[in-house]
């Protein structure tokens, strides 16, 4: 039995158990406890490493990785937990069940009439569509981080009742009134600084607070104010790499207690890296890019003999060369490379597209523990609410397709 093997033997309890409702806590718990076993598996960044930290120890697992043909590393990339090739390595079957939870949008229920979003995006407004079924309107109801307030708006009208909106940019503000006077939506935005001591002025035991895909500190922070001010909430975290910290620090005493691995900002991107299907050009355009700084990479480590990853800054796919070379004297200049004369623009280009097959490959095992990061994430939020004695549900608003950030919280003191 090799290790990849003896790994996975842990996981049979839970997967025998299929079927069986699993609490929050357990979740957490056995999540948690997954994640950490294989942290030195989905931690290291395969963009980074030639040869990854974790191959010496699992040679078979990254020899199948390189093995896998063009069209099942394309249907892993997409559904990394479904009848995976990777299962005879990886504890597959038990993260897939441990991260399948309910749907909580009854589908077929009422929602906001399509020709209210004239003024919002047309993927945008279909995920407003369907969070706000969830935010009831028992209490009065405040949006956290409202931006223009389109989610204010819809259920403003759709409810017939006022509702507060917080937004601290005094330019969203202004254009959300606009909007709500446009559409006579009893909407009332207002300019605040959510991380602001003041802020918790505005949450009380008689409030609903909405959130459609708050980032990192900022719906930390409204959670943390909930659980102190007794105020219901609905939200859909989003970015939980946006944090003043450094490195992960757990919310719930639960985690606290049993996390014994870390995390860094790196680590929490992972999660949120799952995109919806990009139009061609885009995913030609990102493939590119992506092969050529693997190439200036390679490249940069022959010129300077030090064999480690040299981060260099994003660059909007619209600015992108139109040749390699001047990809890599636009790299070089900005990371102090000296370019010598006489290099092999062809072959590092060549190198560029070997390891982006290679690497998008070996992707293929972070991509197995992203939506169960995510969900012990957004666990550790739950346990919060939890031990500070509200009734969660934790599901999910929407399909993948619309937006993978589909997750919610609702909340009830």
């Amino acid at each position: 039995m090799n290790s990849c093997q003896a790994a996975c033997r842990a996981c049979e309890v839970v997967v025998a158990a299929d079927g069986v409702t699993l609490d929050h806590a357990t979740r957490l718990r056995r999540l948690g406890e997954v994640l950490g076993a294989w942290r030195s598996v989905w931690q290291p960044l395969p963009f980074q490493h030639p040869v990854l930290p974790w191959e010496a120890e699992h040679g078979e697992l990254a020899a199948a990785l390189r093995g896998l043909s063009d069209a099942e590393a394309e249907r892993l990339q997409d559904a990394p937990l479904s009848a995976s090739a990777l299962a005879h390595w990886l504890p597959v079957d038990e993260l897939a069940a441990l991260v399948d939870l309910p749907e909580l949008a009854a589908a077929g229920e009422p929602t906001l009439p399509d020709s209210w979003g004239v003024f919002v995006g047309g993927r945008k407004w279909q995920q407003i569509q369907a969070f706000a079924p969830l935010v009831r309107a028992d209490r009065p109801l405040l949006e956290w981080c409202a931006g223009k307030g389109h989610l204010s708006r819809g259920l403003a009208r759709w409810h017939d009742r006022p509702v507060d909106a917080l937004e601290w940019q005094p330019a969203l503000c202004e254009a959300g009134g606009a909007l709500a006077h446009r559409q006579s939506a009893a909407v009332r935005l207002h300019q605040q600084d959510v991380m602001a001591a003041d802020a918790e002025r505005w949450l009380n035991d008689e409030r609903r607070v909405m959130a459609l895909h708050a980032c990192g500190d900022l719906h930390v922070r409204l959670l943390q104010l909930a659980a102190r001010r007794r105020s219901a909430v609905t939200l859909a975290p989003c970015c939980y790499q946006r944090t003043a910290d450094a490195g992960y620090q757990p919310l719930s005493r639960q985690a606290r207690r049993e996390m014994n691995w870390s995390m860094s900002r790196d680590d929490l991107a992972m999660a949120v890296q799952e995109t919806v299907t990009a139009p061609g050009k885009v995913r030609r355009k990102r493939r590119l890019a992506n092969a050529w700084r693997l190439g200036f990479d390679a490249l940069q480590r022959s010129l300077t003999g030090r064999d480690r990853y040299l981060p260099v800054p994003s660059l909007a796919y619209g600015r992108l060369p139109d040749r390699f070379a001047d990809f890599c004297r636009w790299a070089a200049e900005r990371k102090g490379v000296v370019l010598p004369p006489g290099v092999d623009w062809a072959a590092h280009e060549a190198e560029g597209w070997r390891r982006l097959a290679e690497v998008t490959r070996l992707e293929l095992v972070r991509h197995v523990f992203r939506r169960p990061l995510e969900v012990w994430l957004v666990l550790d939020r739950v346990r919060l609410m939890e031990e500070a004695g509200f009734r969660v549900r934790l599901g999910t608003f929407c399909d993948r397709q619309l937006t993978p950030r589909n997750l919610v919280i609702q909340a009830e003191p």
